[in-house]
């Protein structure tokens, strides 16, 4: 579905109605509409400062909301958005004004806790949350770190974010060029992901659900070729830990319609989104350069696919 978008061919990418009706995300995260936003026009852009500082605040306060109008009505407010000159008072009266006006300033995507602050409204706790970090030195700090889990460990102890949020964060910025860590390095299952896991396997075998995914992960190319399954992975590369975690979470949400019956640990009934198309034209993909796949034509990758699905066929 995803390479036939990007192919700019008219709608129904599928013939599942399932995957036609509601919102899913993508097979990988980096290829989601709000984190390629992230990506490029958030961390990327030749005019935006490449310091850790700026890199940091600059993906916190896109993150943090998640919704790529909220970042471009600030950003329309007060030009190019960077630490060294922002007034979050300002930020605040601005997404309060916003709010005032019915515009909801944070994604669904996620469940965003205040964190205890003091403030009487969300966003607030959070800018204040984002300004505490910056005073901390974070940014520095993380900079030294050696390794993704300790980017995640760093970024728990601070309130309001917990495990699943404290992880997507440091997967975030990662894309960055803030680190250089691999994504097979450490991965953190979210509620969706756990719920994923126990309705496809009755027993883990002793295994955590991270040491699962772990293990999913290792056996892609095995699995999806006993399976008869062709799949080229996005423009070559493979599935990370950080996108089974994500497809565990889908597999929750599908099952939920095709398999009701089947409760798993949350015992949830129903998808809550429903895929609405975006105004916004879909721009080339791209993705953090030292993954080099920018350099593969999506040409290419399309012929590959379609020759995978011939000789499946065959």
């Amino acid at each position: 579905m995803y390479y036939r978008r990007l192919e700019n061919s008219a709608a129904p990418w599928t013939t599942d109605p399932i995957l036609a009706t509601y919102r899913f995300t993508n097979t990988y995260r980096a290829a989601d509409r709000v984190t390629q936003y992230l990506i490029r026009e958030v961390q990327y852009q030749p005019y935006r400062s490449q310091s850790p500082n700026e890199i940091f605040f600059r993906t916190l306060l896109f993150k943090i909301f998640n919704k790529i109008e909220t970042w471009e009505a600030l950003e329309k407010k007060y030009g190019p958005l960077e630490w060294k000159t922002a007034n979050l008072d300002q930020f605040d009266q601005t997404l309060s004004n916003l709010m005032n006006q019915g515009f909801r300033i944070y994604s669904p995507a996620y469940i965003m806790p205040a964190p205890p602050f003091g403030a009487a409204r969300k966003h607030t706790n959070h800018l204040k949350l984002i300004e505490a970090m910056m005073k901390d030195r974070l940014p520095d700090r993380l900079s030294q770190a050696p390794n993704l889990r300790t980017v995640y460990h760093t970024m728990l102890a601070y309130p309001g974010l917990g495990h699943f949020l404290s992880f997507q964060f440091a997967i975030d910025l990662n894309y960055s060029n803030l680190f250089d860590f691999e994504e097979d390095d450490f991965v953190i299952a979210g509620p969706g992901a756990i719920d994923g896991i126990s309705k496809c396997f009755g027993s883990t075998g002793g295994l955590s659900v991270e040491e699962l995914i772990h293990w999913v992960t290792d056996r892609q190319e095995e699995e999806l070729t006993n399976r008869s399954l062709p799949f080229h992975g996005l423009f070559g590369r493979r599935l990370q830990p950080i996108d089974c975690q994500n497809l565990f979470c889908e597999v929750s949400k599908y099952s939920r319609v095709l398999h009701p019956n089947i409760s798993g640990s949350s015992n949830r009934r129903r998808i809550k989104q429903t895929y609405q198309p975006s105004a916004r034209a879909i721009p080339s993909p791209f993705f953090p350069p030292r993954w080099e796949l920018h350099t593969k034509s999506l040409t290419d990758v399309t012929r590959e696919h379609q020759r995978a699905r011939q000789l499946a066929l065959l």
